[in-house]
């Protein structure tokens, strides 16, 4: 079963940047797609962006230009790198994992993506922006 631990949430001023990490472990996938969610208070939870095996990556369009994700497998670490960030970007950060490498293209800018989407959840990372 695989697990995921996000980090670098916080609080930062419109404009500002944060780094979130996602560690993983306990998958043996050779195929896979990993991505960020995010859901603030009363709203469905989004999508942000994914990255797959291939290195291939999809983005929200309400994130493109701002946001890039990568990953570092030989550390099985995903990050997401925020630039500019808006009021409006102020959530929980949910990494997650599936065997469905097409999985990233299909939830990237997904309005209201269920729980069972993905094989394997974080915890979150709170990420507040203040105007």
């Amino acid at each position: 079963q695989a697990q995921l631990a996000e980090s670098g949430g916080g609080s930062v001023q419109a404009g500002g940047s944060l780094r979130l990490s996602c560690a993983a472990s306990g998958f043996v996938y050779s195929q896979y797609c990993m991505a960020w969610f995010r859901q603030a208070p009363g709203k469905e939870r989004e999508g942000v962006a994914g990255i797959d095996s291939d290195g291939t990556t999809s983005y929200a369009d309400s994130v493109k230009g701002r946001f890039t994700i990568s990953q570092d497998k030989a550390k099985r670490t995903m990050y997401l790198e925020m630039n500019n960030l808006k009021p409006e970007d102020t959530a929980m950060y949910y990494c997650a994992v599936d065997s469905q490498i097409d999985a990233c293209e299909y939830y990237a800018d997904y309005d209201s993506v269920p729980e069972n989407a993905f094989d394997a959840w974080g915890q979150g990372t709170l990420v507040t922006v203040s105007a």
